[in-house]
């Protein structure tokens, strides 16, 4: 996980939390699971972006202040936690 300061006038913190799998099929899985939940979850003070390429996963939570940032870190990481969880039950 990397946190720096963004160049955008309304979110000035970032951090991209990088998930790999060992497949791609389980990235996707995961990907699958937590995607409906982009966007929906915004709030007024954060916002994230959700990548898959193979069987890397990559969230890019951006916050407007640090407080916001750390509760969006806490729910995206609870969110791919639950959705690994999940997953290992079904496969």
């Amino acid at each position: 996980m990397t946190s720096r300061k963004s160049t955008s006038t309304d979110r000035v913190h970032d951090a991209v939390l990088t998930f790999d799998y060992d497949d791609a099929e389980r990235a996707r899985r995961v990907e699958r699971a937590i995607r409906p939940e982009v966007g929906d979850i915004d709030g007024d003070r954060s916002t994230v972006r959700l990548a898959r390429e193979d069987e890397r996963l990559e969230l890019t939570v951006e916050a407007t202040d640090l407080v916001a940032l750390r509760a969006g870190l806490n729910t995206w990481f609870s969110l791919v936690s639950v959705a690994e969880q999940a997953g290992d039950v079904v496969a």
